[in-house]
């Protein structure tokens, strides 16, 4: 990454404030941190007594959780356009 390309943006995630340097949008940065934040929310609510370590890691285990769920529905469906276009065209 360049330099020039990074932007700094500042999120709060479980009432802690992080700045994150990267090259995405200060936009899609802060959209990504309310997810983390909301999905902690939820984590927590049903897990009072979780500490924040604890709650950080079942965070990142339902995102990776639902990213591989997506990943999976996203090949499925990209196998089955090419084998409906084979079929389409012999």
């Amino acid at each position: 990454m360049s330099d020039a390309k990074k932007t700094r943006t500042t999120v709060e995630i479980h009432n802690r404030k992080y700045t994150i340097v990267g090259e995405e949008s200060p936009h899609r940065i802060q959209m990504v941190a309310s997810m983390v934040d909301q999905k902690m929310k939820e984590i927590q609510e049903a897990n009072p007594k979780l500490d924040t370590a604890q709650l950080a890691v079942l965070t990142a285990v339902n995102a990776t959780n639902d990213y591989i769920k997506i990943k999976e529905e996203y090949n499925h469906l990209i196998e089955k356009l090419k084998r409906e276009e084979q079929d389409k065209n012999g």
